[in-house]
Protein backbone atom coordinates (compact mmCIF):
# COMPACT_ATOMS: atom_id res chain seq x y z
CA UNK A 1 0.00 0.00 0.00
CA UNK A 2 1.59 3.23 -1.21
CA UNK A 3 2.31 6.09 1.20
CA UNK A 4 -0.12 8.39 -0.63
CA UNK A 5 -2.82 5.72 -0.28
CA UNK A 6 -2.24 5.42 3.47
CA UNK A 7 -2.39 9.19 3.79
CA UNK A 8 -5.61 9.25 1.78
CA UNK A 9 -7.20 6.62 4.04
CA UNK A 10 -6.28 8.58 7.15
CA UNK A 11 -7.66 11.74 5.51
CA UNK A 12 -11.02 10.01 4.87
CA UNK A 13 -10.74 10.32 1.09
CA UNK A 14 -13.73 8.23 -0.04
CA UNK A 15 -12.37 7.69 -3.54
CA UNK A 16 -9.22 6.14 -2.12
CA UNK A 17 -11.29 4.10 0.35
CA UNK A 18 -13.32 2.73 -2.56
CA UNK A 19 -10.24 1.83 -4.57
CA UNK A 20 -8.51 0.07 -1.68
CA UNK A 21 -11.62 -1.92 -0.74
CA UNK A 22 -12.03 -2.95 -4.38
CA UNK A 23 -8.46 -4.25 -4.35
CA UNK A 24 -9.15 -6.15 -1.13
CA UNK A 25 -12.37 -7.64 -2.49
CA UNK A 26 -10.73 -8.69 -5.77
CA UNK A 27 -7.76 -10.27 -3.99
CA UNK A 28 -5.48 -7.77 -5.69
CA UNK A 29 -2.34 -7.85 -3.56
CA UNK A 30 -2.47 -5.28 -0.77
CA UNK A 31 0.82 -5.23 1.11
CA UNK A 32 0.70 -6.22 4.76
CA UNK A 33 2.79 -3.19 5.68
CA UNK A 34 -0.15 -0.92 4.87
CA UNK A 35 -2.39 -2.70 7.36
CA UNK A 36 0.42 -2.65 9.91
CA UNK A 37 0.78 1.13 9.57
CA UNK A 38 -2.97 1.63 9.87
CA UNK A 39 -3.47 -0.75 12.78
CA UNK A 40 -3.45 1.79 15.61
CA UNK A 41 -6.00 4.03 13.86
CA UNK A 42 -8.28 1.05 13.18
CA UNK A 43 -8.87 0.01 16.78
CA UNK A 44 -11.14 2.69 18.19
CA UNK A 45 -14.28 2.03 16.13
CA UNK A 46 -17.28 0.21 17.56
CA UNK A 47 -18.11 -2.81 15.40
CA UNK A 48 -21.75 -3.87 15.19
CA UNK A 49 -23.09 -6.93 13.39
CA UNK A 50 -26.63 -6.91 12.02
CA UNK A 51 -27.79 -10.32 10.82
CA UNK A 52 -30.94 -12.31 10.29
CA UNK A 53 -32.99 -14.03 7.59
CA UNK A 54 -33.62 -12.39 4.20
CA UNK A 55 -36.52 -9.94 4.28
CA UNK A 56 -36.29 -9.21 7.99
CA UNK A 57 -35.52 -5.53 7.36
CA UNK A 58 -31.83 -5.49 8.26
CA UNK A 59 -30.95 -2.74 5.80
CA UNK A 60 -33.86 -0.61 6.99
CA UNK A 61 -32.67 -0.94 10.57
CA UNK A 62 -29.10 -0.16 9.48
CA UNK A 63 -30.37 2.96 7.71
CA UNK A 64 -32.17 4.06 10.90
CA UNK A 65 -28.98 3.49 12.88
CA UNK A 66 -27.08 5.72 10.46
CA UNK A 67 -29.55 8.57 11.03
CA UNK A 68 -29.16 8.32 14.79
CA UNK A 69 -25.36 8.13 14.72
CA UNK A 70 -25.28 11.21 12.50
CA UNK A 71 -27.52 13.02 14.97
CA UNK A 72 -24.86 12.29 17.59
CA UNK A 73 -22.16 13.70 15.30
CA UNK A 74 -20.61 10.27 14.79
CA UNK A 75 -19.26 8.89 11.52
CA UNK A 76 -20.28 5.51 10.12
CA UNK A 77 -18.91 2.86 7.80
CA UNK A 78 -21.22 0.11 6.53
CA UNK A 79 -20.11 -3.16 4.97
CA UNK A 80 -23.28 -4.67 3.51
CA UNK A 81 -22.73 -8.31 2.59
CA UNK A 82 -24.96 -9.45 -0.25
CA UNK A 83 -25.46 -12.99 -1.58
CA UNK A 84 -23.41 -13.73 -4.66
CA UNK A 85 -25.23 -15.34 -7.56
CA UNK A 86 -24.03 -18.95 -8.01
CA UNK A 87 -24.55 -18.54 -11.77
CA UNK A 88 -23.10 -15.15 -12.70
CA UNK A 89 -20.94 -14.52 -9.66
CA UNK A 90 -22.56 -11.11 -9.33
CA UNK A 91 -23.91 -9.81 -6.03
CA UNK A 92 -27.37 -8.45 -5.37
CA UNK A 93 -26.22 -5.04 -4.18
CA UNK A 94 -29.58 -3.75 -3.01
CA UNK A 95 -28.33 -2.13 0.19
CA UNK A 96 -26.25 0.46 -1.64
CA UNK A 97 -29.28 1.35 -3.80
CA UNK A 98 -31.48 1.81 -0.76
CA UNK A 99 -28.95 4.03 1.01
CA UNK A 100 -27.57 5.98 -1.94
CA UNK A 101 -28.76 9.32 -0.53
CA UNK A 102 -25.60 9.28 1.64
CA UNK A 103 -23.30 9.27 -1.41
CA UNK A 104 -22.13 12.85 -0.89
CA UNK A 105 -21.89 12.67 2.90
CA UNK A 106 -18.28 12.34 4.07
CA UNK A 107 -19.53 11.11 7.44
CA UNK A 108 -21.00 7.95 5.90
CA UNK A 109 -19.33 5.33 3.72
CA UNK A 110 -21.42 2.40 2.50
CA UNK A 111 -19.97 -0.51 0.59
CA UNK A 112 -21.77 -3.60 -0.68
CA UNK A 113 -19.68 -6.72 -1.04
CA UNK A 114 -20.57 -10.13 -2.43
CA UNK A 115 -20.14 -13.31 -0.40
CA UNK A 116 -18.17 -14.92 -3.27
CA UNK A 117 -19.24 -18.37 -2.10
CA UNK A 118 -18.31 -17.89 1.55
CA UNK A 119 -20.48 -20.40 3.42
CA UNK A 120 -21.31 -18.08 6.26
CA UNK A 121 -22.32 -15.11 4.16
CA UNK A 122 -19.69 -12.80 5.65
CA UNK A 123 -17.36 -11.86 2.78
CA UNK A 124 -13.84 -13.14 3.33
CA UNK A 125 -12.36 -9.66 3.16
CA UNK A 126 -15.07 -7.83 5.12
CA UNK A 127 -12.97 -7.43 8.25
CA UNK A 128 -10.07 -5.98 6.26
CA UNK A 129 -12.49 -3.53 4.65
CA UNK A 130 -13.76 -2.69 8.14
CA UNK A 131 -10.20 -1.93 9.21
CA UNK A 132 -9.77 0.48 6.30
CA UNK A 133 -12.97 2.33 7.23
CA UNK A 134 -12.02 2.43 10.90
CA UNK A 135 -8.58 3.81 10.00
CA UNK A 136 -10.31 6.57 8.01
CA UNK A 137 -11.78 7.85 11.26
CA UNK A 138 -15.19 6.19 11.22
CA UNK A 139 -16.56 5.91 14.76
CA UNK A 140 -18.83 2.96 14.03
CA UNK A 141 -18.51 0.04 11.60
CA UNK A 142 -21.68 -1.92 10.82
CA UNK A 143 -21.45 -5.36 9.21
CA UNK A 144 -24.83 -6.22 7.71
CA UNK A 145 -24.91 -9.83 6.59
CA UNK A 146 -27.08 -12.26 4.71
CA UNK A 147 -27.62 -14.20 7.93
CA UNK A 148 -28.34 -17.65 6.58
CA UNK A 149 -26.88 -20.88 7.93
CA UNK A 150 -23.43 -20.14 9.30
CA UNK A 151 -23.75 -16.40 8.71
CA UNK A 152 -24.77 -15.46 12.23
CA UNK A 153 -21.72 -17.20 13.67
CA UNK A 154 -19.40 -15.46 11.22
CA UNK A 155 -20.67 -11.96 11.99
CA UNK A 156 -20.43 -12.67 15.71
CA UNK A 157 -16.69 -13.24 15.25
CA UNK A 158 -16.31 -9.89 13.48
CA UNK A 159 -18.42 -7.69 15.76
CA UNK A 160 -18.30 -6.31 19.28
CA UNK A 161 -22.06 -6.73 19.50
CA UNK A 162 -24.26 -8.97 17.34
CA UNK A 163 -27.87 -7.97 16.61
CA UNK A 164 -30.14 -10.74 15.32
CA UNK A 165 -33.15 -9.38 13.42
CA UNK A 166 -36.26 -11.53 13.14
CA UNK A 167 -39.85 -11.03 11.98
CA UNK A 168 -43.06 -12.42 13.55
CA UNK A 169 -43.14 -15.18 10.95
CA UNK A 170 -39.81 -16.44 12.35
CA UNK A 171 -41.58 -18.08 15.29
CA UNK A 172 -41.24 -21.63 14.01
CA UNK A 173 -37.60 -21.02 13.12
CA UNK A 174 -36.83 -19.83 16.64
CA UNK A 175 -38.29 -23.03 18.06
CA UNK A 176 -35.80 -24.97 15.94
CA UNK A 177 -32.80 -22.78 16.71
CA UNK A 178 -29.76 -24.47 18.16
CA UNK A 179 -28.63 -23.26 21.56
CA UNK A 180 -25.48 -21.84 20.00
CA UNK A 181 -27.46 -19.53 17.74
CA UNK A 182 -29.31 -18.06 20.70
CA UNK A 183 -26.03 -17.63 22.54
CA UNK A 184 -24.18 -15.71 19.82
CA UNK A 185 -26.80 -12.94 19.67
CA UNK A 186 -26.16 -10.11 22.11
CA UNK A 187 -29.45 -8.44 21.26
CA UNK A 188 -32.64 -9.51 19.46
CA UNK A 189 -34.93 -7.36 17.31
CA UNK A 190 -38.39 -8.40 16.20
CA UNK A 191 -38.92 -6.11 13.24
CA UNK A 192 -42.23 -5.57 11.43
CA UNK A 193 -43.77 -6.05 14.86
CA UNK A 194 -47.10 -4.62 13.70
CA UNK A 195 -47.72 -8.04 12.17
CA UNK A 196 -49.58 -10.81 13.94
CA UNK A 197 -47.40 -13.05 16.12
CA UNK A 198 -44.89 -10.42 17.24
CA UNK A 199 -45.83 -10.59 20.92
CA UNK A 200 -45.83 -14.38 20.84
CA UNK A 201 -42.36 -14.45 19.31
CA UNK A 202 -41.09 -11.94 21.89
CA UNK A 203 -42.42 -14.12 24.71
CA UNK A 204 -40.89 -17.26 23.17
CA UNK A 205 -37.48 -15.61 22.79
CA UNK A 206 -37.52 -14.19 26.31
CA UNK A 207 -38.40 -17.59 27.76
CA UNK A 208 -35.59 -19.31 25.83
CA UNK A 209 -33.08 -16.63 26.84
CA UNK A 210 -34.06 -16.88 30.50
CA UNK A 211 -33.87 -20.68 30.43
CA UNK A 212 -30.39 -20.60 28.93
CA UNK A 213 -29.06 -17.67 30.94
CA UNK A 214 -25.78 -17.86 32.82
CA UNK A 215 -24.11 -15.57 35.32
CA UNK A 216 -21.09 -14.91 33.10
CA UNK A 217 -23.04 -13.18 30.33
CA UNK A 218 -25.81 -10.57 30.49
CA UNK A 219 -29.09 -11.77 29.01
CA UNK A 220 -29.76 -10.58 25.47
CA UNK A 221 -32.64 -8.06 25.50
CA UNK A 222 -35.51 -8.36 23.02
CA UNK A 223 -36.74 -5.25 21.19
CA UNK A 224 -39.70 -4.77 18.88
CA UNK A 225 -39.55 -2.32 15.98
CA UNK A 226 -41.29 -1.23 12.84
CA UNK A 227 -38.15 0.16 11.25
CA UNK A 228 -39.91 1.31 8.07
CA UNK A 229 -41.52 4.15 10.02
CA UNK A 230 -38.99 4.40 12.86
CA UNK A 231 -41.17 2.90 15.58
CA UNK A 232 -39.10 1.45 18.40
CA UNK A 233 -35.81 2.54 16.85
CA UNK A 234 -34.88 5.10 19.52
CA UNK A 235 -35.34 2.49 22.22
CA UNK A 236 -33.32 -0.05 20.21
CA UNK A 237 -30.54 2.47 19.57
CA UNK A 238 -30.22 3.23 23.28
CA UNK A 239 -30.41 -0.49 24.02
CA UNK A 240 -27.39 -1.19 21.83
CA UNK A 241 -25.19 1.08 23.95
CA UNK A 242 -26.70 -0.20 27.18
CA UNK A 243 -25.84 -3.77 26.16
CA UNK A 244 -22.34 -2.76 25.04
CA UNK A 245 -21.81 -1.26 28.49
CA UNK A 246 -22.93 -4.48 30.17
CA UNK A 247 -20.62 -6.56 27.98
CA UNK A 248 -17.75 -4.22 28.79
CA UNK A 249 -18.33 -4.30 32.55
CA UNK A 250 -18.41 -8.09 32.73
CA UNK A 251 -15.26 -8.45 30.61
CA UNK A 252 -16.93 -10.08 27.60
CA UNK A 253 -16.18 -7.20 25.25
CA UNK A 254 -12.45 -7.55 25.89
CA UNK A 255 -12.77 -11.32 25.53
CA UNK A 256 -14.50 -10.92 22.15
CA UNK A 257 -11.79 -8.59 20.87
CA UNK A 258 -9.01 -10.95 21.93
CA UNK A 259 -10.76 -13.90 20.28
CA UNK A 260 -11.26 -11.87 17.10
CA UNK A 261 -7.56 -11.02 17.12
CA UNK A 262 -6.55 -14.68 17.51
CA UNK A 263 -8.91 -15.80 14.75
CA UNK A 264 -7.55 -13.21 12.36
CA UNK A 265 -3.95 -14.23 13.03
CA UNK A 266 -4.88 -17.87 12.36
CA UNK A 267 -6.66 -16.86 9.14
CA UNK A 268 -3.69 -14.82 7.89
CA UNK A 269 -1.25 -17.64 8.64
CA UNK A 270 -3.53 -20.13 6.86
CA UNK A 271 -3.83 -17.92 3.77
CA UNK A 272 -0.08 -17.32 3.64
CA UNK A 273 0.71 -21.03 3.95
CA UNK A 274 -1.82 -21.93 1.25
CA UNK A 275 -0.38 -19.30 -1.05
CA UNK A 276 3.14 -20.62 -0.53
CA UNK A 277 2.09 -24.26 -0.80
CA UNK A 278 0.31 -24.25 -4.16
CA UNK A 279 3.29 -23.78 -6.42
CA UNK A 280 3.02 -24.40 -10.17
CA UNK A 281 4.65 -27.80 -9.67
CA UNK A 282 2.13 -28.94 -7.06
CA UNK A 283 -0.81 -27.66 -9.10
CA UNK A 284 0.57 -29.59 -12.09
CA UNK A 285 0.80 -32.78 -10.00
CA UNK A 286 -2.85 -32.40 -9.00
CA UNK A 287 -3.92 -31.75 -12.60
CA UNK A 288 -1.92 -34.72 -13.88
CA UNK A 289 -3.65 -36.96 -11.35
CA UNK A 290 -7.09 -35.80 -12.44
CA UNK A 291 -6.84 -35.49 -16.24
CA UNK A 292 -9.87 -37.75 -16.68
CA UNK A 293 -12.06 -40.08 -14.68
CA UNK A 294 -9.94 -42.99 -15.93
CA UNK A 295 -6.88 -41.51 -14.20
CA UNK A 296 -8.62 -41.17 -10.84
CA UNK A 297 -7.62 -44.60 -9.62
CA UNK A 298 -5.92 -43.69 -6.36
CA UNK A 299 -7.51 -42.49 -3.15
CA UNK A 300 -7.45 -38.68 -2.79
CA UNK A 301 -5.57 -39.28 0.45
CA UNK A 302 -2.73 -40.92 -1.50
CA UNK A 303 -2.50 -37.99 -3.92
CA UNK A 304 -2.64 -35.47 -1.08
CA UNK A 305 0.10 -37.28 0.83
CA UNK A 306 2.25 -37.43 -2.31
CA UNK A 307 1.87 -33.68 -2.91
CA UNK A 308 2.57 -32.94 0.76
CA UNK A 309 5.85 -34.88 0.76
CA UNK A 310 7.72 -32.12 -1.04
CA UNK A 311 6.34 -29.55 1.42
CA UNK A 312 7.33 -31.54 4.50
CA UNK A 313 10.83 -32.38 3.28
Amino acid sequence: MEKVTIQGIKANDHRILSRVITRIENDDHVQDQGFIELYDQAQAAIRLGVTGPPGAGKSTITNEFIKRFLNKKQTIGVIAIDPTSPFSGGALLGDRVRMNHYNNDKSVFIRSMGTHGELGGLARKAQEAGDILAASGKDVIIFETVGVGQGEYDVAKAADLTILVLVPESGDEVQLMKAGLIEIADLFVINKSDREGADRLADTLSSMINAMGNDSKPDAPVFTTVASDGRGMDKLFDGVFDQLGKLDRCGLLEQKKKERYRNRVKKLVKEQLLSEFWTEDRIRKLEDATISLDTITESPYSIANDILKSFKS
